[in-house]
């Protein structure tokens, strides 16, 4: 590895569900001290797990004391990757940290097995697959999401549903950081325990609000967990 490489702290980006990496295009580190890199959703093995694929995740993560940041659905697979690797820091945004957090709508799902119905087959749809990715209304933003969401397939999106809505998680992992908006439609902030809030933050804000990312992660990331 280069030494210079090696003397910076590496932060590993994991999109939300079906979204590619090109979320995170707007934040930016101090490249003196970070290293970014990109995580990438694959599809799945039949029956897989969510802890077997964050296994398989983990071992795209080569550098040693990472810090891992995931969005939603990522951020629920970040801290499963959490036994795989000895992460510096573990950051979630727009997620939920335990079963606890869940919105009444997904048990409600997880129960009757109502997901099940959703139109995955329809993944040329931007419309439908937006909905499940992003959380917000689409109306005029079809050109963003067709411009952010990832993998199209619709095996793909059958079992990220479905291992979202049977995310059994009881207790926090400790020193998780948890950023969140006060305004997430996906995982209400009225489920939420503690977090970092950010004010008028929608599900999306990873995108829409980055300049307060870019003003807070490099702190966020250097600061002793306990302290934030």
């Amino acid at each position: 590895m280069n030494p210079e490489s090696t003397a910076k702290i590496h932060v590993y980006f994991m999109p939300g569900l079906a979204a590619s990496p090109d979320i995170f295009e707007y934040i930016k580190l101090p490249p003196g001290e970070f290293e970014m890199h990109y995580l990438e959703w694959f599809l799945p093995e039949p029956g897989m797990s969510l802890v077997e694929y964050a296994r398989r995740m983990s071992e795209f993560v080569t550098y040693p004391d990472p810090v891992l940041v995931g969005v939603s659905f990522g951020g629920m697979l970040v801290q499963e990757m959490m036994s795989f690797l000895k992460p510096r820091k573990v950051i979630i945004v727009s997620s939920i940290k335990c079963l606890g957090e869940m919105p009444r709508r997904l048990l409600l799902a997880r129960y009757t097995k109502l997901h099940k119905l959703l139109p995955t087959g329809m993944i040329n749809n931007v419309e439908v697959l937006a909905r499940f990715a992003f959380g917000d209304p689409v109306r005029r933003r079809l050109e963003l999401y067709e411009r952010y969401l990832g993998l199209r397939d619709k095996d793909y999106l059958d079992w990220s549903i479905d291992r979202l809505v049977h995310w059994d998680r009881q207790q926090p992992e400790p020193g998780l950081i948890h950023i969140h908006g006060e305004q997430d439609s996906v995982f209400p902030m009225g489920y939420i325990g503690p977090c970092l809030p950010v004010p008028g933050g929608t599900h999306t804000m990873i995108i829409h609000r980055h300049k307060w990312f870019n003003e807070r992660l490099p702190s966020i990331i250097l600061q002793d967990a306990g302290t934030i």
